[in-house]
């Protein structure tokens, strides 16, 4: 057996041992006008996190995208990669078409939905062969994608997932979920008594899902009535 080969077995190989928890947690994005940057990614709607700025000229600017679990993080004094050098940074969506509309609406200059014909097409420049315009044929996942950059030109790809690979779904700690649950099941006790009847599982589910993506425990309450009571409208209609 190859150096490679028994490489690639050792890689593979289960641990013995249980594995700690590694979530990404930041990407560093490297730009010149840190206000600049500031204004844009605040007109996608993303969550400003973080602006701290200190007496020694560092400064250290952090936005979180829409139900993301890892932040991108900007600032002076933060990073020597050049301004616009982080490229293929994705961004996953379960909806192509209405990230890509809703991108417009924000008046971010966005690529058409496209899929490529060619591997690797989508991390090439928007005249370069091998994409089709429109979705991947019956929106298959991982095949569809849009592109767009900030003004340091750094690169996002937009990708549509429906369907994740065995294996590959989204993961919380029993920590995390514990305390979630707990604390849906208080705020959904103060919503009993004035709401129609439901089942509490679509409460929480809702609920959860707010706070997952940085909603506040007001917001969240807020989301998940209007789930249960949308949700009863449409039974109705």
């Amino acid at each position: 057996m190859s150096s490679t080969q028994m490489s690639d077995q050792q890689a593979t190989q289960t641990p013995s041992v249980a594995m700690v928890d590694l979530k990404l947690e930041v990407v560093i994005i490297p730009v010149s006008d840190v206000d600049r940057a500031k204004r844009f990614y605040a007109s996608l709607g993303w969550r400003l996190d973080a602006d701290f700025a200190f007496d020694n000229g560092f400064r250290i600017v952090q936005f979180t995208p829409p139900g993301s679990g890892c932040s991108v993080q900007f600032g002076t004094n933060l990073t020597s990669a050049a301004p616009g050098s982080a490229q293929g940074n994705y961004l996953v969506v379960s909806d192509i078409e209405a990230a890509h509309n809703e991108l417009v609406a924000r008046g971010v200059a966005v690529s058409d939905v496209f899929h490529p014909t060619i591997p690797g097409a989508q991390f090439q420049p928007e005249a370069a062969s091998g994409r089709v315009s429109g979705p991947a044929p019956e929106h298959a996942s991982y095949r569809s994608f849009a592109t767009f950059s900030d003004p340091d030109g750094n690169g996002w790809l937009l990708q549509e997932i429906k369907t994740r690979l065995p294996g590959r779904g989204l993961s919380i700690d029993v920590a995390t979920l514990t305390d979630l649950l707990r604390e849906a099941e208080t705020r959904h006790g103060e919503y009993t008594p004035t709401a129609p009847p439901h089942h509490w599982s679509g409460w929480y589910a809702a609920y959860i899902v707010a706070r997952e993506r940085g909603r506040a425990p007001e917001e969240a309450f807020k989301d998940a009535t209007l789930h249960i009571e949308g949700t009863l409208d449409r039974v109705q209609a």
